[in-house]
Protein backbone atom coordinates (compact mmCIF):
# COMPACT_ATOMS: atom_id res chain seq x y z
CA UNK A 1 0.00 0.00 0.00
CA UNK A 2 1.23 3.53 -0.74
CA UNK A 3 2.67 5.19 2.33
CA UNK A 4 1.83 8.74 1.15
CA UNK A 5 -1.92 8.17 1.22
CA UNK A 6 -3.90 8.49 4.45
CA UNK A 7 -7.50 9.13 5.49
CA UNK A 8 -6.94 12.88 5.49
CA UNK A 9 -5.78 12.79 1.88
CA UNK A 10 -8.80 10.71 0.89
CA UNK A 11 -11.12 13.21 2.58
CA UNK A 12 -9.34 16.12 0.85
CA UNK A 13 -9.65 14.45 -2.57
CA UNK A 14 -13.31 13.71 -1.87
CA UNK A 15 -13.92 17.34 -0.93
CA UNK A 16 -12.17 18.57 -4.10
CA UNK A 17 -14.29 16.16 -6.14
CA UNK A 18 -17.38 17.33 -4.25
CA UNK A 19 -18.05 13.83 -2.98
CA UNK A 20 -19.64 13.22 0.39
CA UNK A 21 -18.24 10.02 1.86
CA UNK A 22 -19.74 8.18 4.78
CA UNK A 23 -17.35 6.75 7.36
CA UNK A 24 -17.46 3.23 5.90
CA UNK A 25 -16.46 4.51 2.45
CA UNK A 26 -13.30 6.30 3.59
CA UNK A 27 -11.31 3.12 4.27
CA UNK A 28 -12.64 1.56 1.07
CA UNK A 29 -11.49 4.55 -1.00
CA UNK A 30 -8.18 4.61 0.86
CA UNK A 31 -7.53 1.02 -0.24
CA UNK A 32 -8.71 1.59 -3.83
CA UNK A 33 -6.74 4.81 -4.33
CA UNK A 34 -3.65 3.20 -2.79
CA UNK A 35 -3.95 0.32 -5.27
CA UNK A 36 -4.16 2.81 -8.15
CA UNK A 37 -1.12 4.74 -6.91
CA UNK A 38 0.85 1.51 -6.47
CA UNK A 39 0.03 0.57 -10.06
CA UNK A 40 1.17 3.99 -11.29
CA UNK A 41 4.46 3.41 -9.44
CA UNK A 42 4.81 0.11 -11.30
CA UNK A 43 4.21 1.87 -14.62
CA UNK A 44 7.06 4.29 -13.84
CA UNK A 45 9.44 1.31 -14.03
CA UNK A 46 8.49 0.49 -17.65
CA UNK A 47 11.23 1.61 -20.08
CA UNK A 48 9.70 4.17 -22.44
CA UNK A 49 12.79 5.96 -23.75
CA UNK A 50 12.38 4.59 -27.27
CA UNK A 51 8.60 4.95 -27.41
CA UNK A 52 7.29 7.80 -29.54
CA UNK A 53 4.60 9.89 -27.78
CA UNK A 54 1.09 9.48 -29.14
CA UNK A 55 -2.17 11.34 -28.77
CA UNK A 56 -4.33 8.19 -28.82
CA UNK A 57 -3.69 4.54 -28.08
CA UNK A 58 -5.37 3.52 -31.34
CA UNK A 59 -5.39 5.26 -34.69
CA UNK A 60 -8.53 7.31 -35.20
CA UNK A 61 -10.40 7.85 -38.45
CA UNK A 62 -12.82 10.61 -39.28
CA UNK A 63 -16.16 9.48 -37.88
CA UNK A 64 -18.23 12.29 -39.36
CA UNK A 65 -20.97 11.52 -41.83
CA UNK A 66 -21.04 13.03 -45.28
CA UNK A 67 -22.74 16.39 -45.61
CA UNK A 68 -26.01 15.96 -47.41
CA UNK A 69 -28.59 18.59 -48.17
CA UNK A 70 -31.95 17.84 -46.55
CA UNK A 71 -35.08 19.98 -46.28
CA UNK A 72 -35.12 22.35 -43.31
CA UNK A 73 -37.72 22.14 -40.56
CA UNK A 74 -40.64 24.45 -41.44
CA UNK A 75 -40.54 27.67 -39.40
CA UNK A 76 -44.04 27.16 -38.01
CA UNK A 77 -43.14 23.71 -36.72
CA UNK A 78 -39.84 24.91 -35.24
CA UNK A 79 -41.59 27.74 -33.38
CA UNK A 80 -44.62 25.69 -32.32
CA UNK A 81 -43.17 24.66 -28.93
CA UNK A 82 -41.35 27.92 -28.17
CA UNK A 83 -42.37 29.68 -24.94
CA UNK A 84 -42.26 33.04 -26.74
CA UNK A 85 -42.16 33.91 -30.40
CA UNK A 86 -43.09 36.82 -32.63
CA UNK A 87 -44.16 34.41 -35.37
CA UNK A 88 -40.82 34.73 -37.12
CA UNK A 89 -38.16 34.34 -34.38
CA UNK A 90 -37.72 32.82 -30.93
CA UNK A 91 -37.99 35.51 -28.24
CA UNK A 92 -35.54 35.10 -25.35
CA UNK A 93 -34.58 37.32 -22.40
CA UNK A 94 -31.68 39.68 -23.04
CA UNK A 95 -28.63 38.52 -21.15
CA UNK A 96 -25.96 40.86 -22.47
CA UNK A 97 -25.93 44.42 -21.17
CA UNK A 98 -25.62 46.91 -24.02
CA UNK A 99 -24.13 49.57 -21.67
CA UNK A 100 -20.42 50.08 -21.09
Amino acid sequence: MSTSLDRGTVLRVARLARLRLVESEIDDYLQKLSTILDYVEQLKEVPTDDVEPMAHAVELNNVFRDDTVVPSLPRELALSNAPKTDGKFFLVPQIIDSGS
